[in-house]
């Protein structure tokens, strides 16, 4: 209802949309150009944000996002009961290869990263919760890695957003054959799981 409506909150909800690309940074004349405010308005908004982590201003001077919005998204995606079948998996998948396993989600064109196991040993290609990217291959959710390489298996999950489970490791070191090969193993496991657990609902 327009009576409802809180013109500041909608504001600052405005700004925060302005970072919904794959575009890493904004100057401030950038974020005005966007959302159509007063430079003068958007630093009091901003700074407002800055001080919930919602935005955060480089030293450079351009505005990104902070940490607020990937923490709260961590919290509710993907749904615990998928996440409690696919987090042991993933655990599974990075100490018995060495790779950095991962739950991806595709929506609007982006890449998140969901869920994440690492191996014993850092890499260079670690990925983490709330990592993102621009999706460039509808066909594999891939990011560009210098060096590194991604195997990616789709999971025809019904219901759901587009959701992929990806091996990813030091170009030359990760097999990817048997990457795929385990991926696909990974991907029969948790729709059986998902089958057995909806037999038993």
């Amino acid at each position: 209802m327009a009576q409802d409506r809180v013109e500041a909150v909608e504001r600052a909800l405005s700004v925060l949309e302005v970072f919904d690309t794959p575009q890493d940074s904004f100057s401030l004349a950038e974020l005005a150009g966007a959302t159509g405010f007063y430079k003068s308005t958007l630093l009091r908004l901003l700074a407002s944000l800055e001080r919930f982590d919602y935005t955060q201003r480089g030293e450079d001077g351009r505005w990104r996002i902070g940490g607020a919005p990937v923490r709260l998204a961590r919290r509710h995606a993907p749904s615990r009961d998928l996440a409690a079948l696919i987090q042991p998996l993933l655990d599974g998948l990075a100490r018995q290869l060495g790779d950095t396993a991962s739950l991806l989600e595709v929506t609007a064109g982006v890449v998140h990263c969901r869920l994440a196991a690492l191996p014993d040993q850092s890499l260079r290609h670690d990925l983490v919760p709330g990592s993102q990217w621009p999706l460039r291959d509808t066909d594999a959710p891939a990011p560009a890695l210098a060096g590194g390489i991604m195997v990616c298996r789709r999971l025809p999950l019904e219901g759901r957003h587009e959701l992929w489970l990806a091996l990813s490791g030091p170009e030359g070191r990760l097999d990817t054959q048997a990457a795929a090969t385990r991926l696909d193993e990974a991907v029969t496991q948790l729709i059986d799981q998902r089958d057995t657990q909806g037999r038993r609902a």
